[in-house]
């Protein structure tokens, strides 16, 4: 059980990197950086970063969802939404929010360019969260009780807004 927090931190922070980096600077965690930072000291320090660990496209733009796909599956797990005597398994919530954001950028509903290979790329990683990381308790609703562990998920989710790019 604690490894799975630990992945989770440690791909969190993999793609934080990652954003922070490489990736354009009109995303909200960067926009967030360089109000803190500068964008002057921002960019020196991104050069520099640039420069001593090059990394290839695959890496930037496709590896990032992937992990951040991982993580809210691991956290998704436990839990199902309840409602009308039905239930949505909440390990699925990671693939409909990837392939949907997908179809949304396809269809220019929201910022980013459509890829396949980000489709391609967090199927695996929701394969791997899945079958590498077993959950053998029975299933809970995410809304009674709300707790530390819920709210874990629910935040995870939110992480996934600050690698939003703004206009």
């Amino acid at each position: 059980m604690r490894s799975r927090y630990y992945f989770i931190i440690l791909s969190l922070l993999v793609s934080l990197f990652i954003y922070l980096f490489y990736r354009t600077e009109k995303t909200v965690v960067n926009d967030m950086l360089i109000r803190l930072i500068s964008f002057h000291t921002y960019s020196r320090i991104k050069q520099d970063v640039m420069q001593f660990l090059p990394l290839n496209e695959f890496l930037i733009y496709s590896v990032p969802e992937g992990l951040w796909v991982f993580c809210i599956t691991l956290t998704s797990k436990p839990y199902f939404i309840g409602w009308n005597c039905r239930r949505l398994d909440c390990l699925f919530l990671p693939l409909i929010y990837c392939i949907s954001l997908e179809i949304f950028q396809l269809l220019h509903l929201t910022n980013g360019r459509f890829d396949l290979m980000d489709i391609q790329i967090s199927i695996l990683f929701w394969l791997i969260a899945n079958h590498f990381f077993k959950y053998e308790r029975e299933k809970q609703n995410i809304l009674r009780p709300l707790n530390l562990r819920s709210l874990a998920c629910f935040t995870s989710y939110g992480v996934v807004y600050l690698s939003h790019v703004l206009q």
